[in-house]
């Protein structure tokens, strides 16, 4: 396989299933031999982001981290995978605007679906009233306007979601098999 370093960016709800279906490409790309890293939004916050909090600002900071690791891999010839919840477009268009080759997947679902699949019950509980500051219930998340890849997956299994994103990556030319 021969490949360049680009970056692609998974975004959605929290349970959209963006660790699901990056999990699948990582898997065919490193099994095609392509130099790959994943950046999950949940291992970054207990490693590069730990300490901070849920604001407006600290989940900036916590995506600019992501972004500035994925554009730095990316530029070395490595496959970036990020997959946050990156709540905020202004802040993702900003890192698109710094990484050359960057692939947005939007991971669509609906409230009622990834509240269903919450084992931790955190959707009820914001719901209720106590977690405050919960992306999609009481704070905002900015759906893109023009990702590149557009998946749902209420309505797809993981495996059709990541084959529409590896058939995307064959089109844009940033991967060939």
């Amino acid at each position: 396989m021969t490949h360049q370093g680009f970056t692609l960016w998974f975004t959605g709800l929290s349970g959209a299933g963006k660790s699901t279906i990056s999990a699948i490409i990582e898997k065919r790309l490193r099994e095609a031999g392509a130099k790959v890293e994943v950046l999950d939004g949940d291992v970054v916050r207990a490693n590069l982001s730990k300490g901070l909090g849920f604001s407006k600002e600290d989940r900036d900071t916590n995506i600019r981290r992501i972004g500035f690791v994925c554009e730095v891999l990316s530029r070395n010839g490595v496959i970036a995978i990020a997959a946050a919840i990156s709540p905020y477009r202004a802040v993702r268009e900003e890192i698109r605007s710094r990484i050359h080759n960057f692939v947005e997947v939007y991971v669509e679902v609906p409230l009622e679906v990834v509240a269903e699949r919450d084992v931790k019950g955190l959707y009820k509980k914001a719901m209720a009233g106590e977690i405050p500051q919960f992306t999609g219930v009481s704070d905002p998340y900015e759906p893109p306007l023009h990702p590149e890849v557009m998946v749902n997956s209420a309505k797809e299994t993981p495996e059709a979601s990541a084959g529409k994103v590896w058939a995307k990556l064959k089109e844009l030319g940033l991967i060939s098999l």
